[in-house]
């Protein structure tokens, strides 16, 4: 598999498969976890809307990456609408702002991780690091919300100066543990599907995390797992990689239409 020319290379759909690792990561800062676990935001809740919640963030990755200038302003002036809600109040345990463009640097660096990730397993390298051209091509993970571009760490080696930095600020408190273990647990799921897909949900995510993640939530990954993982990746990659590309990228080309047709007929985008 040839190296991406673009940000819009990495858009694939088993980007999906890593959807709660990401999660995970992301809210592993307090300012966004307890952003997330006291939101009163209902919709954006994927305990109790989770195909909602599916389709906004596929919406999102997908206006970012794949999205024309226009519809990533039309989708951030949706998304600001809902994160206007979302601040502490007296009774939080930390502060924090869904505007604040430190904590959406934070969002944003762990999504990049998750689509270049997801193409080194595909590509049989896991662990590799995208050309400094494609990772700059991916800013709009950020900057399509409060993100500035000047955030957005210069190239490869400053993003894991940056990275290495933001796992500092990791902290994983009662409250946002006990709402990564119904993640895992998939509380969001309908019974049957979650007890059909248990054990495929738990492996996957856990391939994902990086550490400190697994260890903080005393998540047993063995190097025979990791062999499992990989061969199971790369093998998903020989299949992925000769569909055409409107399938390949789905459920994100789906979106994305999904969005053309909401911003034409003046639908809710979020």
């Amino acid at each position: 598999m040839s190296a991406p020319r673009s940000a819009r290379d990495l858009v694939l759909g088993p980007v999906v498969l890593s959807a709660t690792a990401n999660v995970i990561m992301e809210l592993s800062w307090p300012g966004v976890g307890h952003g997330v676990a006291e939101s009163r935001v209902d919709s954006g809740n994927v305990m109790l809307h989770p195909l909602h919640r599916f389709r906004t963030t596929t919406a999102y990755l997908a206006v970012a990456l794949l999205g024309t200038d226009a519809e990533r302003a039309d989708y951030r002036r949706a998304v600001g609408r809902s994160h206007a809600r979302v601040h502490a109040t007296a009774d939080s345990p930390v502060d924090y702002d869904a505007f604040d463009p430190e904590l959406q640097r934070w969002v944003a660096m762990c999504l990049y991780r998750a689509f270049e990730d997801t193409w080194g397993l595909l590509a049989g390298e896991p662990g590799m690091r995208l050309p400094d051209a494609v990772y700059r091509d991916c800013a709009p993970l950020g900057t399509t919300l409060q993100m500035r571009p000047e955030q957005w760490p210069a190239d490869r080696a400053a993003f894991d100066d940056a990275w290495d930095d933001g796992l500092a600020h990791v902290r994983i408190d009662g409250a946002v543990g006990a709402y990564f273990h119904r993640l895992l647990r998939g509380d969001f799921l309908p019974g049957p599907v979650r007890r059909a897909t248990e054990g495929s949900r738990t492996f996957l995510t856990t391939g994902y995390l990086h550490e400190p993640f697994r260890s903080l939530l005393g998540l047993e990954w063995s190097a025979s797992d990791q062999q499992r993982f990989v061969a199971w990746m790369r093998r998903l990659g020989t299949v992925v990689h000769r569909l055409p590309a409107p399938v390949r990228r789905a459920p994100y080309s789906t979106a994305l239409a999904d969005l053309h047709v909401r911003r034409t007929l003046g639908l809710a985008l979020v």
